[in-house]
């Protein structure tokens, strides 16, 4: 199975800022660009740390809540969590301001991998790396919908082609495939159990696909069967 990869629909025209880069020219660059968040990068384009929105507002909450201290403030007894914002209250350049490690993902990693990314560490965007792991771009979550805008014609041919025919090694038409608004349905009978099986679970992983709709039916259950007497390519496991 071929599965889009992030490089694929992710933005090359990247805002970004240096370590040293001045608050107030991030505030600049978010707003003139109309963007939300932007990477932080060193001098050979490696991320350093990444700029949202809600750093700048959290930055401008904690200046404000600070108390002024009657004598020299000092970080003793405060949580990793709790220093961290106090530090980011006082941040006037980039890299003081932006939230590190960054979390990233590589351009040949599959658009479903970067969701699972962004939706396991609850983030919006995610900068793109090369092999060598340099910014190339940046993907969010609105360029990883863009999967399910694929024209139903597309996903059907690819349900057929390399569900079918190149991993089960059956005939197009072994069984019939429809698709509408994303939506597959399979139906006809297979050999095996096991065919049927993996038509709907490679149909499911396919890009752009919303639900599969399973009406197939098999001739045989192999299910019980040792996994190298199981059938392939349609053709039922011969008598023991």
């Amino acid at each position: 199975m071929k599965h889009h990869k992030v490089g694929s629909v992710m933005t090359t025209d990247v805002i970004r800022a240096e370590y040293a880069t001045p608050f107030k020219e991030v505030v600049r660059l978010l707003a003139d660009r109309r963007v939300s968040g932007l990477p932080v990068v060193d001098d050979d384009d490696k991320v350093l740390g990444v700029i949202s929105e809600t750093d700048l507002v959290s930055r401008q909450s904690e200046a404000l809540d600070a108390p002024a201290p009657r004598r020299r403030f000092r970080f003793t007894g405060l949580t990793a969590r709790a220093r961290r914002q106090s530090a980011k209250s006082r941040a006037f350049s980039a890299g003081q301001l932006m939230t590190a490690p960054p979390v990233t993902v590589h351009a040949e990693e599959t658009i479903a991998e970067a969701a699972r990314t962004m939706a396991q560490r609850h983030v919006e965007r995610l900068p793109v790396l090369d092999e060598e792991d340099r910014l190339v771009g940046i993907v969010t979550r609105r360029d990883l919908l863009q999967v399910f805008l694929r024209p139903d014609a597309d996903i059907r041919r690819e349900v057929i082609d390399d569900v079918l025919v190149r991993t089960l090694r059956l005939a197009p038409e072994a069984m019939d495939v429809f698709v509408v608004e994303g939506v597959v349905t399979l139906t006809g009978r297979l050999e095996c159990r096991s065919e049927k099986e993996t038509a709907v679970s490679l149909a499911r992983g396919t890009d752009g696909v919303v639900t599969v709709i399973d009406q197939l039916t098999y001739r045989f259950d192999d299910s019980r069967l040792p996994p190298g007497e199981r059938s392939r390519g349609g053709t039922p496991p011969g008598p023991r």
